[in-house]
């Protein structure tokens, strides 16, 4: 135990910081909570994202398959190279808790073919359309996933403070106010039993 002087001043203090810990503790624990919750409703969101990403996918890929069956891999390719790089969207910030999530802001739109009707077949067409709705999807999943893993460290952060409040600090803080109050109380017995004997001492010289 810390060296101290067990009087009432530092017994006041040893409970005031106690109090302190442990309304700090009730805070991260509600804290805590909440963020939990949190991370759950963008977990459960993640889970049907993700199987959405996998569907599209796997329809765009098999749309692929069929164009470069029909048109050939080489025209494909050069198709491909007049998609361009995606740009339409912005990305914002909210704030959880203290924690910053990502929100990013989009506006879906039906893509528009650069290439020539005659190179073109449904085929193309429809893997365009498709792999147009994964970049959508992507879009959402990386916000969500991004959210999931920021509110993840704040949780592990936040259990990490209230676990040393509730197993460390408070712990400690309740021995120390336990210490001084007995060693206060038996001074005062102490102090009780001179006085007696004093007055007693006193009453006989009388």
């Amino acid at each position: 135990m810390e060296t101290f002087a067990p009087t009432k001043s530092t017994l006041m203090s040893a409970k005031n910081s106690l109090d302190f810990s442990k309304s700090g503790f009730e805070l991260l624990d509600k804290k805590r909570n909440v963020l939990i919750r949190e991370m759950m409703s963008y977990v459960d969101k993640a889970r049907g994202l993700q199987d959405q990403v996998n569907k599209t996918f796997s329809k765009a890929y098999k749309a692929l398959e069929s164009a470069n069956i029909n048109s050939g891999i080489t025209n494909i390719q050069d198709i491909a190279m007049t998609v361009e790089e995606a740009k339409d969207y912005d990305m914002l910030f909210k704030s959880v808790m203290g924690v910053e999530v990502p929100k990013i802001i989009f506006e879906r739109k039906d893509i528009h073919p650069k290439y020539g009707f005659y190179r073109s077949s449904a085929t193309i067409d429809e893997a365009m359309k498709e792999f147009n709705d994964v970049k959508y999807l992507t879009y959402e999943l990386a916000e969500v996933e991004n959210a999931v893993y920021r509110l993840a460290m704040e949780v592990k952060k936040t259990q990490k403070r209230a676990n040393a409040l509730q197993n460390i600090q408070i712990p400690k803080f309740e021995e120390i106010v336990k210490f001084i109050t007995e060693v206060l109380e038996e001074k005062e017995r102490e102090d009780f039993f001179r006085l007696k004997v004093v007055k007693k001492k006193h009453r006989k010289e009388d």
